[in-house]
């Protein structure tokens, strides 16, 4: 069951002991206000069907201490800690007030978080986010004129430029081979057995698990591993396994029973056995589908080419960069084509933006017969060299790929970013849910940094700035103040220039409401959703004020 929340609320509404001084300009009180908390919230409550039980944790906790975490790269304990600790994390995860006697959830439901907020939750909550944004940049700024740039309007009405690349997200396991595979394989089936036996049925079936362990302890300590000694340790750890894995289904056959989570275990162990005989029956290093972790046996290898790293084992994705805004195209554990998806993802840009990009920058692999001929047939001009051997009387335009080549690179930090900063460079999660989970999140997480830094490069702009000043000596006034009620066109005008600075139109001055009492260091409320009673007494005159002086330059004094 899920109970709303009662919606943002100011920083002056936030219960402070005595002491305590929270400021504005504080990076998750400035990210809090520019996420859409109850348009996400009503798309999480949906997700609970049932109206009986407990009630679940609000979306704002569960969804700010994921953001917390792929922030910071904290494990659940810490992140929990975490959140007990900082009072401005208290306020970005929706508390009233700061609480420091007890955590603000058990650790282990940090699992059920990111289990409840799957891949297709997360990318509608990214969506939300970057329309919300959008539509506020849309109304803040005006749009700027770029000659070089390809945004005007193309063939048949397509604008904007989308650049595409893929990567894997590598999960956290060990390298794996042949002979520790096995090893492991043989451990957990000789543990199901263990679980099995009951020694009032007799004698246990004996496994040779201490000559097994010796035997992979003499492989494993030669400094150097021939083929012929490879070849005979996994020949041995096979026929551990093979015994095993007998032993456990005579127990079974009995009337025995494991639990789901051991009968899986069992079916991986079966797999990994299967797949190692065929390679080594065959002479072969492949197989379809091949297990590289008993914990994780959804990972599969990625060969990517890459120097230092050739293969990375973890699940491979496509991003798509578009204005700035990063959205998860396409994920899977599988390898696969990046080429395949370019259509797919062209069509869901034409979706959201309503036509074609004018453009798409994308490496030589996407540049196949089948992209080339639809970009063709659709306008859009596809960056890179054309397919086989030059022509004799072409001429490149190497200027232009210069230029793409350096506007390609956005996807590249974006990629640094999220696998620096955001969890996506080596993923801890052991779920193939948890494991999608974080790699959405370490593509929200850099929307929400874009938001961020545009608010602060414009807050610290000089033409901003030096109205922000004029504003905190009117504050610091109380004579100033009262003529700033009065209407005075002295005190009123630096509060204007910020709203101008700020949004460049009238029509959106309810939407800036709270800059104003940024000046005197009180927050009527998030914009949009109503303001406290004590904020609108304070702000009515004043603003109403400022609103004639804005909007009717020439009334009053």
């Amino acid at each position: 069951m899920y109970r709303y929340s009662n919606g943002q609320i100011g920083l002056a509404d936030f219960k402070q002991p005595v002491g305590m001084n929270l400021k504005e300009s504080n990076r998750w009180v400035k990210k809090a206000q520019t996420i859409p908390w109850l348009e996400i919230e009503k798309r999480y409550a949906a997700l609970f069907t049932n109206r009986k039980g407990n009630v679940a944790k609000p979306l704002r906790l569960a969804l700010g201490a994921c953001i917390i975490q792929a922030e910071y790269g904290y494990s659940d304990e810490e992140t929990a800690l975490q959140i007990q600790e900082n009072p401005y994390l208290q306020y970005f995860c929706g508390y009233p007030g700061y609480d420091d006697e007890k955590l603000p959830f058990d650790p282990s439901l940090m699992v059920y978080f990111r289990k409840r907020l799957t891949p297709e939750v997360l990318g509608e909550i990214n969506e939300i986010i970057i329309q919300d944004a959008k539509e506020r940049q849309e109304k803040e700024t005006e749009a700027k004129d770029d000659d070089d740039s390809d945004d005007h309007p193309g063939a048949g009405g397509n604008r904007g430029t989308m650049i595409v690349d893929a990567t894997c997200a590598p999960s956290n396991i060990r390298y794996p081979q042949d002979v520790s595979l096995l090893n492991e394989a043989r451990e957990n089936a000789e543990n199901l057995l263990d679980v099995l036996h009951d020694p009032a049925n007799g004698k246990k079936p004996r496994t040779y698990r201490k000559r097994a362990r010796k035997d992979y302890l003499k492989y494993t300590r030669c400094r150097k591993h021939t083929v012929k000694m490879t070849r005979k340790a996994i020949g041995k750890q096979l026929t551990y396994l093979r015994r095993d894995l007998d032993a456990v289904d005579g127990k079974l056959s009995l009337g025995k029973s494991l639990t789901t989570r051991q009968m899986e275990r069992l079916d991986t162990l079966r797999t990994i056995y299967e797949q190692q005989k065929y390679m080594y029956d065959n002479h072969t290093h492949s197989v379809p589908d091949r297990i590289v972790s008993v914990s994780q046996p959804f990972v599969r290898p990625i060969v990517r080419g890459k120097a230092g790293k050739p293969v990375e084992f973890g699940a491979k994705l496509d991003i798509s960069v578009v204005d700035g805004w990063t959205r998860l195209e396409f994920c899977s554990f599988d390898a696969y084509n990046e080429a395949g998806n370019l259509q797919e993802m062209a069509e869901r840009f034409r979706e959201r933006e309503g036509h074609y990009p004018s453009r798409i920058l994308a490496d030589k692999i996407y540049r196949n017969r089948e992209n080339l001929n639809y970009c063709r047939e659709h306008g859009i001009r596809l960056s890179g060299p054309a397919l086989g051997r030059p022509k004799k009387d072409e001429t490149r335009d190497k200027a232009q790929d210069y230029r793409d080549e350096c506007e390609r690179v956005e996807v590249e930090r974006r990629f640094s970013l999220a696998k620096r900063k955001c969890g996506m460079g080596l993923v801890t999660a052991k779920l193939r849910e948890t494991v999608a989970h974080v790699i959405v999140m370490s593509v929200l997480v850099p929307n929400l940094r874009k938001i961020q830094r545009a608010i602060l490069r414009l807050l610290t702009s000089p033409f901003i700035q030096t109205a922000l000043i004029d504003c905190q000596l009117i504050r610091n006034s109380s004579s100033a103040k009262k003529h700033l009620q009065t209407g005075s066109r002295k005190y009123c005008n630096p509060v204007i220039t910020v709203l101008k600075g700020i949004s460049g139109s009238p029509n959106v001055f309810r939407k800036y409401l709270h800059l104003i009492c940024i000046c005197w260091g009180i927050w009527p409320g998030n914009p949009g959703h109503g303001t406290t009673a004590r904020s609108a007494k304070i702000f009515t005159v004043p603003c109403g004020i400022i609103w004639m002086r804005w909007t009717r330059p020439g009334c009053g004094r």
